[in-house]
């Protein structure tokens, strides 16, 4: 006896969503299958996606993984294209304008030559003089420089700690710089009835003669200071006078 009509739709519709469950996309999409897995390769080649009602995303298999989409409507665009792509062919002036520049050889004359700008001062050679209280020592200050802004291309006077002084405070009064601060004065290496020879020691003479040379080596070189007249005097002129007139100098023709 056959079974009634209503029951054979049932058997009908229980085979077809137990297929949909083993072959198909759950409700969270873990996976492609059946005949939703043609839909999904359909999907990779660009064509529209008729996914199942029941499927609210849908899994693309592309080269590089799996991207989830919407179940309806089309596949959403390509990916960004890969290191294996080509872009095309860089342009001849993209490579021109990286290509480095062609520097000039450089000859013996240019190794061993002297700089284009250079100024060189030394401080050597202390000498005490005098006695008692009237003692004191003097530094010789040698200059050699090929910049325009000194008379003298080569010159060498005496100065002693207190022209030092004299020259870093016209250059605090005068200039717009900051300049460094000389060595200390050893107040006391000049008290009284020492067992040594205090300020007149070699070690305190050398010592001081290092930091005397450090602070004009950083006034001399610096452009503002170079245009101060002190500063002319200072390393230029036998003398010092205490009387001059401040001022700037301008720069002075080459020989």
């Amino acid at each position: 006896m056959r079974s009634p009509p209503y029951r054979t739709r049932s058997r009908q519709r229980s085979r077809y969503s137990g297929r949909r469950a083993r072959g198909g996309v759950g409700e969270t999409g873990g996976g492609v299958g059946g005949g939703d897995g043609q839909r999904a390769r359909a999907c990779v080649r660009g064509r529209a996606c008729a996914a199942p009602p029941s499927a609210r995303w849908l899994v693309i298999l592309q080269a590089g993984g799996a991207v989830r989409a919407p179940a309806s409507g089309l596949c959403p665009p390509p990916p960004f294209p890969g290191p294996s792509l080509s872009f095309g062919k860089m342009s001849d002036t993209a490579v021109a304008d990286t290509r480095r520049l062609n520097s000039k050889p450089q000859d013996l004359t240019d190794a061993y030559g002297p700089p284009s700008n250079f100024l060189e001062i030394d401080i050597f050679n202390p000498q005490t003089v005098g006695v008692g209280r009237a003692r004191f020592t003097t530094y010789e200050v040698r200059m050699r420089t090929n910049l325009p802004i000194f008379k003298l291309k080569e010159s060498c006077v005496r100065r002693r700690y207190s022209d030092f002084e004299w020259l870093k405070n016209e250059l605090e009064r005068d200039s717009k710089i900051v300049v460094p601060p000389l060595p200390g004065k050893a107040l006391k290496r000049q008290l009284p009835f020492r067992g040594d020879e205090g300020i007149f020691e070699e070690s305190f003479i050398e010592e001081r003669r290092q930091g005397l040379e450090q602070f004009i080596n950083k006034i001399a070189g610096h452009p503002l200071a170079q245009n101060e007249r002190c500063l002319h005097m200072f390393l230029q002129e036998e003398a010092i006078d205490r009387n001059y007139v401040p001022g700037k100098l301008a720069a002075h023709p080459l020989a």
